[in-house]
């Protein structure tokens, strides 16, 4: 386990007892835990914005009656190769597919490739959530 340092925080009451609240909601068991959570949040931005390597879920509901829309999707998926890990199609009534697709690559491939698809006709919903890739991510 890495060696854990410990530091003080002040705050303004009123604060503390807003995020008292907050994680209380979130079920965190202490303050250190949901501290340690914001900071990682903050490095996962930072990892974003340097364009580096991290793994995505590309969630997309679409209208599967569209001429051409389903060709599109897996045209798309196939152009960015192996940086797609895997997919999941649902059907969610008659007209309405659910794709997730998982994703991994520098941030700004991700984000194009979820522009691309997003933007097409026929897709009703979507929404690009990125995470770390790891310890290791360059």
């Amino acid at each position: 386990m890495a060696k854990l340092a410990r530091i003080g925080v002040s705050l303004d009451s009123d604060l503390l007892e807003q995020f008292d609240r907050v994680i209380s909601r979130k079920s965190y068991d202490n303050r250190s835990e949901a501290i340690r959570d914001l900071i990682r949040e903050q490095l996962l931005g930072v990892q974003i914005d340097q364009n580096k390597i991290v793994v995505g879920t590309l969630t997309v509901v679409y209208d599967h009656h569209r001429p051409n829309l389903t060709e599109k999707l897996v045209e798309a998926q196939h152009q960015l190769g192996d940086k797609v890990l895997s997919a999941m199609h649902v059907h969610l009534d008659h007209h309405n597919c659910l794709e997730i697709i998982v994703i991994k690559g520098r941030s700004r491939d991700l984000h194009d490739f979820a522009n691309g698809i997003l933007s097409l006709r026929g897709v009703n919903y979507g929404q690009l959530v990125v995470t770390s890739a790891g310890k290791h991510s360059q």
